[in-house]
């Protein structure tokens, strides 16, 4: 009995510092991740350029979970999963480090060219930590292990935006448009190149922090394999890549794949591409916005913690922020761009308190960092609902899934172009059909079977 109890001391200890690393691993992942929405109003001065060409900084990095993930998968069947952890850490200080010469280039392809390695590594960590929490314990409660995650991820997610902002968005008034066409050729070259070099300090840190954790994680007790899934160490990359079609015929596992891609796609909308809205709203404080909706995010992982399953199913829980998805999408579109009311009275008060100086937003910008609040269970609600019942093609899948983060690269881009058109508050309309696609998989799509 004695021995019993100390093995199951033993085990749940080595659960405890499991899940404590990959708690890590999930605040680098909201760190590096959510930095793009500073980093666009940013380079969008920089590097002189347009808001769609801006936006270009979320398809390269998303776009590398599309390209990447396959190979990823591939990869941790012949290093196993500690290893490729590993490996996903020195490629993203790689992609940190190629910010230095980008900086002093001021060149926006190596900029992209950064941010791609960024999320190659990303894709490779992604698709190695997310079948382990939900294989990890029970599949019913995979969603509130997901979420204890989230937290970190999110939380990480707003301290990026504002360290990023503190180091390098300062003084911005001398670099203003306005005052830019002010100066000759050669003066306005020096004033963006000081202004570029901002990044250097940052990124460099990053890059150091990052080589630091990989070699922790290489030395920790963090499982290498994970039971229960099956594997065949002998296949090739064409032999996994043949699974994808039998995979794919699994309905509700191709469902979850495109509905994690458009969830995504707004997910990042909600974060990243509400600068670019707050920046065409001439807001002085648009680079960190991203903060609010991570703020948002936060408390809505924390209600799925305290909820999920006890009180709520998965299923429900994306029902619940699907309707919510749709509802803030109609209040971003319908609502003043100008008016505050909204915001002030529910956090106005803040401002009475010592040491909180926060900007009162407009309405409709308030209704898209509530995004957050309905975006926050839908990534660990997916995963488990997509990923049931698949067996040996867990791996398969998980990379199909991981694969599905383009939407990132897709959405976003796409709300810039039609934002240059036809106005950015109308082009937020395209969140609309994207929820009400997410609410039919919550009550219908996840339980095909056939």
């Amino acid at each position: 009995m004695a021995q019993s109890t100390t093995v199951n001391t033993k085990k749940e200890a080595s659960y405890l510092v499991s899940l404590t690393i990959i708690g890590v691993l999930f605040f680098i992942f909201g760190f590096v991740t959510w930095l793009n929405g500073s980093l666009m109003p940013f380079l969008q001065t920089a590097c002189e350029l347009t808001t769609f060409q801006a936006s270009l900084v979320t398809l390269a990095f998303y776009i590398a979970y599309f390209l990447m993930s396959l190979p990823a998968s591939f990869l941790l069947k012949k290093t196993g999963y500690k290893n490729g952890i590993f490996l996903g850490l020195i490629v993203m200080a790689i992609g940190a480090l190629m910010f230095i010469p980008a900086a002093y280039s001021r060149q926006f392809l190596v900029f992209l060219s950064g941010l791609f390695l960024l999320g190659s590594g990303l894709a490779l960590l992604q698709t190695a930590t997310n079948p382990f929490l939900t294989i990890i314990g029970p599949r019913e409660s995979a969603a509130k292990r997901i979420a204890i995650m989230g937290i970190c991820n999110k939380f990480a997610g707003f301290i990026s935006p504002l360290v990023l902002t503190a180091l390098v968005m300062h003084g911005m008034e001398r670099f203003k448009d306005s005052n830019l066409v002010l100066l000759s050729l050669d003066q306005k070259n020096i004033l963006l190149n000081e202004f570029a070099t901002r990044l250097v300090g940052p990124y460099t840190a990053m890059a150091v922090i990052l080589v630091g954790f990989a070699f922790l994680i290489k030395y920790s007790p963090l499982p290498n394999e994970i039971s229960g899934i099956d594997d065949d160490e002998h296949e090739s990359l064409v032999g996994f890549i043949k699974q994808i079609p039998a995979a794919l015929k699994i309905p509700h596992l191709a469902l979850g794949v495109a509905t994690l891609f458009v969830y995504v796609g707004v997910e990042v909308m909600a974060g990243d591409s509400l600068t670019q809205f707050g920046r065409n709203l001439k807001l002085d404080y648009a680079p960190r916005l991203t903060s609010y909706t991570m703020a948002f995010m936060v408390i809505g992982y924390i209600l799925g913690i305290i909820l999920i399953p006890k009180y709520l199913k998965q299923s429900k829980a994306l029902v619940i922020s699907a309707v919510l998805g749709v509802l803030f999408a109609l209040g971003a579109t319908l609502s003043s761009t100008t008016d505050n009311q909204i915001f002030t009275t529910l956090f106005g008060w803040l401002n009475n308190l010592p040491g909180f100086n926060i900007p009162l937003i407009p309405n409709a910008v308030f209704f898209i960092t509530l995004l957050g609040f309905a975006n926050a269970m839908m990534w660990p609600a997916l995963w488990p609902l997509a990923l049931d019942g698949v067996g040996k093609y867990t791996k398969v899948a998980s990379a199909l899934l991981v694969m599905g983060i383009a939407g990132g690269a897709i959405i976003p881009p796409s709300y810039a172009k039609l934002g240059q058109s036809f106005g950015f508050q109308h082009a937020l309309w395209i969140m609309v059909p994207i929820y009400l696609f997410i609410f039919y998989y919550a009550v219908a799509g996840h339980k095909i079977r056939r």
